[in-house]
Formats: C-alpha cells, sequence, structure tokens
C-alpha cells in the first residue's frame, strides 16, 4: 500500500478533475478522452443510422446549392425578375433591381453557390471507426 502524498483534504475539486484527466491508462490515451465503450472520441465516426442521415445531409445540402445556384443565375435575366407584381409599387426599387450590377452580383452568388456545393460533394469524406 502506497501513501499518498498529497492528502485528500487538501486537494480542491479542479486538481481532482485535473489528475483524473491527465492520467493516463494502459493504452496510453487520456482518460478524458475515453468513451463510455473504452473507444477513443477522437476515433469514432458515425454508424448505422447516423452515417446514413449524415450522408443524406450532405446530399440534400449540396442539392440545394446547386438549385438555388441555378436559379440565381438565370432569374436575374428572365423578364420575370422586373415585370412583377411585387415591384409594380416601387418603381425605384425596380429600377435599382433591373440594373445590371443587381442581375450580375446575384448571379455571381449563384455561381459561388454551386461552387460550394461542389466543394463539399468533392471534399466528403467519412470518417472510419
Amino acid at each position: 500500500m502506497t501513501a499518498d502524498p498529497s492528502p485528500t483534504e487538501n486537494r480542491t475539486p479542479g486538481s481532482i478533475i485535473r489528475e483524473t484527466l491527465t492520467s493516463r491508462p494502459s493504452n496510453g490515451e487520456p482518460l478524458g478522452m475515453l468513451k463510455a465503450g473504452g473507444q477513443s472520441a477522437r476515433k469514432s465516426g458515425y454508424r448505422g443510422l447516423e452515417l446514413w442521415l449524415h450522408r443524406i445531409a450532405v446530399l440534400m445540402f449540396v442539392f440545394v446549392c446547386a438549385v438555388v445556384g441555378v436559379l440565381l443565375i438565370i432569374l436575374p435575366w428572365r423578364p420575370e425578375w422586373t415585370d412583377n407584381r411585387l415591384l409594380l409599387f416601387f418603381p425605384a426599387l425596380r429600377a435599382i433591381v433591373s440594373s445590371g450590377f443587381v442581375r450580375g452580383l446575384c448571379s455571381g452568388l449563384g455561381l459561388l453557390d454551386i461552387w460550394i456545393g461542389f466543394w463539399e460533394a468533392v471534399h466528403y469524406q467519412e470518417v472510419k471507426c
């Protein structure tokens, strides 16, 4: 039996937690990084239903980015962009919306949106367990 050099009465709760998190088990990884099953939080990934939900979420994100991007590229150059009922009562706003700068800005945002979706699709990686 070994004697503890620091009695329990002199230890603060913060020092006890710090010792627990920095002490290492037999596998050499800090205790604070262990899960209930003994697997590291850094090495864990999606499993089963979580994996499929993650895949569907990424697919939906890419799909939404592509659709919104295409709409933002095409719609500003269509007649419906300026000839709609919302802008009939605001002629100053109609002049701003129909300017080439605003149309080009919207189309540029559409290209950026498509690029973001493409980037996410290409750089998608599943975490290996």
